[in-house]
């Protein structure tokens, strides 16, 4: 199972929001509202969300067995 843990502990590293990301870098609320929930996402979004942070794909995502 993919788990978005990562993520939320990155963005409050950097200090960036939710809100910037669906305002200011085009990311939508419907992509951030299926991680909140564990759902899938591309890996464009993936792509993403690391030039946006600048980070590496475990800050954003880790594979938890289940």
């Amino acid at each position: 199972m993919i788990d978005y843990e990562p993520f939320w502990k990155t963005i409050k590293e950097r200090g960036v929001t939710t809100y910037a990301l669906i305002n200011k870098h085009g990311i939508s609320s419907a992509t951030i509202n299926r991680m909140k929930k564990g759902g899938g996402i591309s890996t464009m979004k993936i792509d993403d969300f690391c030039r946006i942070l600048n980070c590496r794909v475990e800050d954003i995502i880790k594979y938890v067995a289940e």
